[in-house]
């Protein structure tokens, strides 16, 4: 039986952040995973010679080098990685597209303000009073009962409730685990790391954050552990003792990490009974990626990402039942149109909408496989006219659905933003054992490193 000082579940963004912080002061920690990628929601995999990314859009809270006490500079200070080791491209450009007005926005945060005032001119003193307002706001707040919501509080805000709507979608569909709206802490958060810092691409894609954190983690002492996955999370009257792998093996410590989500973790604990359906996420998303036989500014279109709705309310919640996507909204993203030294060695086209989870698990195998044809030729027809109809262009096609999401990650219901109860504390009903990653409350690729690091300060590093 082997005894650490900590273990980490989980060889994501937020896990391998935390093993990296516990490694630097000089603890015996591990990393486990049950697969044989490390990444989690956001990896990467080869099929076919090419090599796709999962997850990452952009690397949100984009800010230039030297800029001070943003969250991306405060990550790589505390993990002592070089700024210029991501290799970050900027985007062209992103928008919102709603029936008759889009708003367009750039990592230079004027740009939004000046069309906000140009096509919502009633509206622009509201939203600087907003923009204000949350500047003093600390990247999470502590919120004691029922947490307060996006819409209603941005009624003192902006009365014209398509801009409402228009600043809202962006945000939903980049960390919102809440149909329609999201936690108002989550909002600010989410607006200032898309609107007010920006969209950037790692050159090589998401495996370069993911191999700097990896080599990082190595670097210093810690083991990383692929094809170990829990089974089951020890504990007794002083709390957590340590964790079973699949295999039967134990490991010791009296700390534990887990990035697995507030209702896999408890799943895996005594405490089981603690959480209910109504803690299973119920957002998921089904993504298409589409391999073209041109860039897409040859084809015309010069966005990075372009989030689109339909309808005049905008679209954000679980398909009806028996329905497999909801297209009336989406998000399109094209990663060469992010600022690059080099070409990526494929174009590509990324569409990812709302999906119904239970629709798509219910399914046998050959059905399944003709499903995701006919969704892929449906829903590029639908987001045609807000970029490009790809289809004609197409030279390959994979894609994932929330069953694919659930084997690889374990997230219940295929929940990409987790449960909807978030434990911004990072503590669970057993002493020592603490959630990092998206139920502990932090967002994004960025979020998700920094919650790491949060959650070993306060927990792993502080019980020393």
């Amino acid at each position: 039986m082997e005894t650490f000082d900590t273990i980490v579940i989980g060889a994501g963004m937020s896990g391998l952040a935390a093993g990296i912080r516990l490694a630097q002061y000089d603890q015996r920690v591990v990393v486990l995973d049950r697969h044989s990628l490390w990444g989690g929601l956001n990896s990467f995999y080869k099929k076919k010679g090419r090599r796709f990314d999962v997850g990452l859009h952009a690397l949100t809270n984009y800010v230039p080098k030297g800029t001070k006490g943003r969250p991306l500079t405060r990550i790589l200070r505390q993990l002592r990685i070089p700024y210029d080791a991501l290799q970050l491209g900027e985007q062209t450009g992103s928008r919102v597209s709603f029936p008759g007005v889009s708003l367009r926005w750039t990592n230079d945060f004027e740009v939004l303000r000046a069309e906000i005032a140009d096509k919502f001119p009633g509206q622009i003193d509201g939203f600087d009073r907003l923009v204000r307002d949350i500047a003093g706001y600390p990247d999470l707040v502590e919120v004691e009962g029922e947490p307060p919501m996006a819409r209603d509080e941005l009624k003192a805000y902006i009365t014209d409730q398509t801009l409402v709507e228009m600043l809202l979608l962006p945000l939903l569909y980049y960390g919102s685990p809440t149909p329609d709206d999201v936690e108002w802490a989550s909002f600010i958060i989410l607006f200032k790391s898309l609107y007010e810092e920006g969209f950037a691409r790692p050159e090589g894609g998401v495996r370069t954050v993911l191999d700097l954190l990896r080599n990082r983690f190595k670097e210093l002492g810690g083991e990383l552990r692929m094809n170990n996955g829990v089974s089951r999370i020890l504990s007794g009257q002083g709390g957590v003792e340590g964790v079973v792998l699949d295999d039967g093996t134990e490991l010791r410590a009296p700390v534990v990490l887990s990035s697995a989500g507030y209702v896999e973790t408890l799943g895996l604990t005594e405490a089981a009974d603690v959480v209910s359906s109504a803690d299973v996420g119920p957002l998921t998303f089904v993504e298409y990626l589409t391999v073209l036989d041109q860039r897409p500014a040859d084809l015309g279109h010069d966005d990075t990402i372009v989030f689109f709705n339909t309808e005049d309310r905008l679209v954000y919640g679980p398909p009806e039942k028996g329905a497999l996507v909801d297209d009336r909204s989406g998000v399109i993203c094209c990663p060469d149109n992010y600022a690059s030294a080099e070409p990526l060695p494929d174009a590509l086209f990324r569409l990812t909408l709302l999906a119904r989870h239970d629709t798509w698990t219910a399914m046998p195998e050959d059905e399944y496989v003709a499903a995701k044809e006919r969704i892929w030729e449906s829903a590029h027809a639908t987001a045609a006219p807000y970029a490009f109809d790809a289809r004609p262009h197409a030279v390959y096609v994979d894609g994932f659905t929330p069953r694919t999401i659930q084997k690889f990650t374990g997230h219940l219901g295929g929940a990409v933003y987790g449960s909807p109860r978030k434990q911004r504390s990072g503590r669970t009903p057993i002493d020592g054992l603490f959630l990092c990653g998206t139920d502990q409350g932090y967002l994004g690729i960025v979020g998700a490193m920094l919650s790491g690091i949060a959650m070993a300060n306060q927990h792993a590093l502080a019980v020393r």
